[in-house]
């Protein structure tokens, strides 16, 4: 099992990144994907989960209405848009998916948002 993200940046307040997890060495397509960050100093907290059944979705109260999490299971890929980005976004943002009784983690990808 691999996760590799991809997408991050540098970005300005107010802009939007998309970013990528393209998965290796299992279909997603039966198991929640989830998008964590870690800013420095602080700990890791989950920001999105899709869901492998009825497309639900969650969202931590701090990006909701900003950023979106989707799936395309035929590409083996999640992906997190993230619009109306502030300083506060700044973090490492991990792919995360639960199989079995463990935790997979993909590299991360720095996302930066200054002026």
């Amino acid at each position: 099992v691999q996760l590799v993200e991809s997408g991050g940046g540098l970005v300005q307040p107010g802009g939007s990144l998309r970013l990528s997890c393209a998965a290796y060495g299992f279909s997603m397509r039966t198991y929640a994907m989830r998008w964590y960050r870690q800013a420095p100093g602080k700990e890791r907290e989950l920001v999105a989960v899709t869901y492998s059944i009825g497309g639900d979705t969650y969202y931590a109260d701090s990006v909701k209405g900003r950023f979106a999490i989707s799936r395309d299971n035929a590409k083996n890929t999640v992906y997190l848009q993230m619009n109306s980005l502030n300083p506060e976004d700044t973090a490492v943002y991990y792919c995360n998916t639960p199989i079995g009784n463990k935790d997979y983690w993909g590299q991360g990808t720095q996302v930066i948002v200054s002026s």
